[in-house]
């Protein structure tokens, strides 16, 4: 006789997988549905509770009412790895419907002690790590091609819709491969799994070893995408021309104005400039480094020249004519 029917023949109450998958489902798709700055997940946490509670407490309204109320207290975590949370807590209501003693308190405590560590460790992994890299894979994917990235040309550009469409595929699958294994770990492990997963060690060197990845990748990603270009020229004689950039700054290191608008930045932020404010000043000198003052503006949007300060000057040329084979 399983486990199971014995626990069935002695009247217990146990969560079947399908309620856990069920619950788990729920949380997922719907964590922040009734995001509210009152009790923030706490609905979303009570519904993906329902399931549980039905099989628990179902025929008892005043249990059902009474657990449904115990999970709509004030409640945030990570969606994904804080999930454990959520699998702890479905232990302790299925021990407290057979008789054990577990209080509301205890409940309650359990979720409110967890959730900020969770969420720290959730947001650090998901949204400050996995996330930007996907992302940046995505857009090298979606990229530029060889010429646009040579010349800043905008008929180079070759908009693989493969990039947005890798982006949604790899991070719905993290989404769910780690949820699902936070769920279920913390209902079969409960508490001693989160304390031994933080006594290990394990999530620092995980977060460790990610950074420096990110940093890595977004380094490359860095010195690929980021496009600074100066039109400044300086005439020494009649006959000779000298590019601030091409002739001067690249001479010394290439891609040196995008490496130092880069660090420039995340000197700021480390200041403690606002990223939105710092977005704002990128813009306007954008908007004013484009104005076509230093000469005739370009004519046609595949025109590889420019008059302004924040682009390289070279004269503009009308598309070539088309040739007979095009023809």
């Amino acid at each position: 006789m399983s486990s199971t029917e014995k626990a069935a023949n002695a009247g217990e109450k146990r969560i079947t997988k399908r309620d856990l998958v069920m619950s788990w489902l729920i949380w997922t798709f719907f964590s922040h549905s009734n995001y509210n700055y009152e009790r923030l997940q706490a609905s979303a946490f009570a519904h993906a509770m329902v399931p549980i509670i039905k099989r628990l407490y179902g025929g008892d309204k005043e249990q059902t009412r009474e657990a449904l109320q115990r999970h709509l207290v004030f409640f945030n975590t990570a969606p994904d790895i804080g999930g454990v949370i959520h699998g702890i807590t479905i232990a302790m209501e299925e021990q407290k419907a057979n008789g054990e003693d577990v209080t509301d308190n205890a409940i309650t405590s359990t979720k409110t002690g967890l959730m900020g560590p969770m969420a720290g460790i959730g947001d650090t992994i998901s949204q400050g790590i996995v996330t930007p890299l996907l992302i940046a894979l995505g857009i090298s994917v979606t990229g530029l091609g060889a010429e646009a990235q040579k010349s800043g040309d905008l008929s180079g550009i070759t908009g693989n819709p493969l990039g947005p469409i890798l982006y949604f595929v790899l991070i719905s699958a993290f989404t769910l491969l780690i949820g699902y294994f936070f769920y279920t770990q913390g209902f079969k492990q409960g508490r001693s799994f989160v304390t031994s997963v933080l006594k290990s060690g394990l999530m620092d060197k995980v977060i460790m070893g990610a950074s420096v990845l990110g940093n890595i990748v977004l380094g490359a990603l860095t010195a690929q995408f980021v496009k600074v270009y100066v039109g400044w020229t300086v005439h020494a004689g009649d006959n000779t021309t000298v590019y601030i950039q091409q002739d001067v700054l690249d001479k010394i290191l290439p891609g040196l104005l995008p490496l130092g608008l880069v660090v420039l930045t995340w000197w700021l932020l480390m200041r403690g400039w606002h990223p939105i404010k710092l977005l704002v000043i990128y813009v306007i000198i954008c908007i004013v480094g484009a104005i076509p003052f230093m000469g005739p503006q370009p004519k046609y949007i595949t025109d590889a020249c420019g008059s302004s300060i924040l682009q390289p000057y070279g004269p503009c040329q009308p598309p070539a004519p088309p040739t007979d084979e095009s023809k």
